[in-house]
């Protein structure tokens, strides 16, 4: 593996570049997040392509989702400097949404689907604004963007997971955001959901948006995406798919946690 492939990240966590790219949706630098005494992310350093679909990989605990929610300032961080699109995250909300785990929301509180699409247009609606026909209609097409109008006036515990999933990616479109941000979002779903939830991230790559998700299955990165960031506490390395994601990259990464007859059965670039 070269520097050309994958830029790895240094040793001694410190930045490879002497700053942020403004033009990236999702750059990061020296990001270190600690629970108790053990950090869950070390001086991580990222940048992240805009008008690209990409993928966080990493073994379990490795920070993937604990990356997300600090860069969007959801738990504190003990140091590092986030910018989205070049701006800090305080003037850049309205710029981007998130999808959180599926199993980190209770689905048990009393709303209905349409109600929860509604959040998503809340930032557009102001303080004390009534929801208007315009302001509906535009969440009832965020659903039916993912398969999910005609559940529109169902209460949002009575759907399977896979239907839940698709109402909080339809609450993410209906902000109009110009950075998806989604923490497995194929996690517990069926093929058919996940083939609806990825053509939907398509289409809005292909509208000029920009996709970073937290990613568990390895066998479907190439298929799926464009680039890769590959995190174990540290940041192991990033680059386009076609060239970053290797044997050696995953090896780097997962370490023994990964098989090696794992490895041989994944369709890799360079593999």
């Amino acid at each position: 593996m070269t520097a050309e492939t994958l830029t790895l990240a240094a040793t001694d966590g410190t930045a490879t570049a002497a700053g942020l790219d403004p033009s990236s949706p999702l750059a990061v630098r020296g990001l270190t997040v600690s629970y108790g005494e053990k950090p869950a992310l070390f001086s991580v350093d990222a940048t992240f392509p805009a008008g690209a679909m990409s993928a966080i990989v990493g073994p379990n605990g490795a920070g993937k989702s604990t990356f997300l929610k600090a860069a969007l300032g959801l738990i504190p961080a003990v140091s590092g400097e986030v910018r989205i699109f070049g701006a800090p995250l305080s003037a850049a909300r309205d710029r981007i949404a998130y999808v959180p785990q599926r199993a980190s929301i209770d689905w048990d509180f009393p709303t209905t689907v349409i109600d929860v699409v509604l959040m998503g247009r809340y930032r557009k609606l102001g303080l004390f604004r009534r929801v208007s026909r315009s302001e509906r209609a535009a969440a009832l097409e965020a659903l039916d963007r993912v398969g999910m109008e005609a559940f529109a006036d169902r209460q949002i515990g009575q759907l399977s997971g896979g239907q839940q999933q698709r109402v909080f990616l339809a609450r993410a479109l209906a902000q109009e955001a110009e950075l998806y941000l989604l923490d497995e979002p194929f996690a517990g779903v069926d093929a058919a959901t996940e083939k609806a939830i990825i053509d939907v991230l398509k289409s809005l790559k292909a509208q000029g948006k920009s996709v970073i998700a937290v990613h568990h299955d390895l066998s479907t990165v190439a298929d799926y995406f464009d680039h890769v960031f590959f995190v174990n506490v540290r940041a192991m390395g990033e680059g386009p798919v076609d060239r970053a994601f290797t044997p050696g990259a995953l090896a780097q990464t997962y370490g023994g946690r990964l098989a090696a007859t794992h490895l041989d059965q994944l369709t890799l670039a360079g593999g």
